[in-house]
């Protein structure tokens, strides 16, 4: 099964619908931004740290790895960094291109797997900001090795990521109010779940998730140390349907 191709088809889908991470900021959060008022989220409700980001953005070379949308990319133009968007789905990369166009932003947005930066060269980037994404690919360890590899020394890679606690329970059972634990860690819609469920699953077009540790990577750091979890379920209160496969892979840090 090409997961890339089922995600892409199920994210362009999601932009059509208005999922919560494809809406585009408006005219005035580019304003604010610009006058120096400005944050960013990569999980779904609380900003990330303005001390977690360089003093001056000014002229940093950042990619938002994983997170198109017409979110996190405009913000952090508006503020002055030369921002690459890198996603795999077409729609989000519109919503950035619109954003850019509307607010005259210079924005470069490039199409392509998370797992794969070939794109770009060694040590291209001051900063890589990445939203809960890393949930949608089955390999997160390529996405470390590829971000440790184009971050310049000394640089930061911020991510967000799902908890993997939600995929112990029964979702049926949720929807009763009932957190009856039914899967084990790791999980995965392909071998977790009966068959009947694996089709209704794929027949909804509901696109693959995968997910690492929260925290700020310094590049100076050992990478490969970094906890390996793969697709999970829902990181929204909710459990907001993405119509995506879901999988959690994890060990334990070194």
């Amino acid at each position: 099964m090409d997961i890339r191709a089922f995600n892409r088809r199920a994210w362009d889908k999601e932009v059509k619908k208005g999922n919560q991470w494809t809406v585009p900021v408006g005219p005035e959060v580019i304003s604010a931004a610009r006058q120096g008022k400005w944050e960013i989220i990569l999980t779904p409700t609380k900003p990330v740290p303005r001390a977690w980001f360089p003093e001056d953005l000014s002229g940093c070379e950042v990619l938002c790895l994983a997170s198109g949308g017409g979110q996190q990319g405009p913000t952090l133009a508006a503020v002055g960094a030369n921002v690459t968007v890198f996603d795999n789905s077409p729609n989000q990369l519109a919503q950035d291109r619109f954003v850019a166009e509307r607010d005259d932003l210079a924005i470069t947005t490039v199409e392509g797997d998370m797992r794969d930066l070939s794109a770009f060269s060694d040590e291209s980037f001051d900063l890589i900001v990445h939203p809960v994404s890393n949930c949608f690919v089955p390999e997160i360890q390529p996405l470390w090795d590829e971000a440790f590899r184009v971050l310049r020394h000394g640089s930061a890679l911020l991510a967000g990521f799902n908890n993997p606690l939600l995929y112990l329970f029964d979702p049926e059972k949720e929807k009763e109010g009932v957190l009856q634990v039914r899967f084990s860690l790791p999980y995965s819609d392909l071998t977790s779940v009966t068959e009947d469920e694996r089709r209704r699953l794929l027949r909804g077009g509901r696109a693959d998730r995968f997910r690492a540790h929260p925290g700020r990577t310094d590049r100076r750091a050992d990478h490969s140390r970094v906890c390996d979890l793969w697709l999970l379920r829902g990181y929204l209160p909710g459990r907001v349907d993405l119509r995506l496969l879901r999988f959690v892979h994890c060990h334990p840090c070194g």
